[in-house]
């Protein structure tokens, strides 16, 4: 079976180690790296949980990889858990910004197969072990110094690099911050609509108020018309009266 060109090392310390169907070297447990080349050299296995002794393999013997299992050929080389914490390594060291604050923690690494050569490292904003949780792209280039257990970057924070998986938590964000968006243009839209629809009616009712008063208006002359039209015609048939020579 043909081996991948690129693996995450979280795959590689996940996996079973074993070198047929029947004898098994245990889980994989820590990387062996060099950090100034940024280059891993292999790995180590754990055969149980209360053996010091680890088993130390290198990329060259793996054989092939099936399902959560890794084939190696050849024997291991032994070493104790004391002699491997003192071999220098990046993984879960802080990421430290130029104004020396940490902004993250280095989580992972994707590397070359055939060369063991690291591609890009893969940033936690927390702790690393907690599942499902979010990891930002950091290039080789933007390692500017690295120090046991630290690593100083180019970028100012977090937001600078490239995320490539989101959390649960960031997707509920983003999806409650579109929903929140929609609903807000929804609002804008039906504020519109009900101001539009109000100065509708103040237009209307402003014309009403207009035709009432010429209604009012007209009313009132009619009604005077009709008084004068009295009154004329009161002092026209006194007058007729007053010449009328049978009275």
């Amino acid at each position: 079976m043909k081996l991948p060109k690129e693996y995450l090392l979280s795959d590689l310390l996940s996996h079973h180690v074993r070198e047929n169907m029947t004898l098994s070297y245990g889980v994989g447990d820590t990387v062996w790296m060099h950090p100034p080349v940024h280059r891993i050299l292999g790995w180590s296995s754990k055969p149980s949980n209360f053996n010091l002794q680890r088993n130390v393999w290198r990329l060259n013997q793996i054989s092939q990889i099936v399902n959560n299992e890794i084939f190696v050929k050849g024997e291991p080389a032994l070493t104790e858990l004391s002699v491997l914490t003192r071999f220098p390594n990046l993984l879960f060291a802080n990421l430290i910004n130029p104004n020396g604050f940490k902004i993250g923690i280095i989580a992972d690494f994707v590397f070359e197969f055939k060369t063991g050569k690291i591609k890009y490292y893969l940033i936690s904003r927390s702790n690393p072990k907690i599942p499902g949780s979010s990891r930002w792209k950091l290039d080789i280039p933007s390692i500017i110094d690295q120090q046991p257990g630290l690593v100083f970057c180019s970028e100012e924070n977090l937001n600078d690099l490239s995320l490539l998986k989101s959390s649960f938590k960031n997707e509920v964000f983003k999806k409650s911050k579109v929903l929140i968006n929609r609903f807000d243009n929804m609002k804008n839209v039906a504020t519109n609509k009900l101001e539009n629809w109000l100065e509708d009616e103040n237009y209307l009712s402003q014309d009403e108020q207009i035709s009432g008063k010429n209604v009012s208006n007209k009313s009132i002359y009619n009604e005077d018309k009709k008084n004068y039209s009295d009154n004329i015609g009161f002092k026209s048939s006194n007058r007729k009266k007053e010449d009328d020579p049978w009275i």
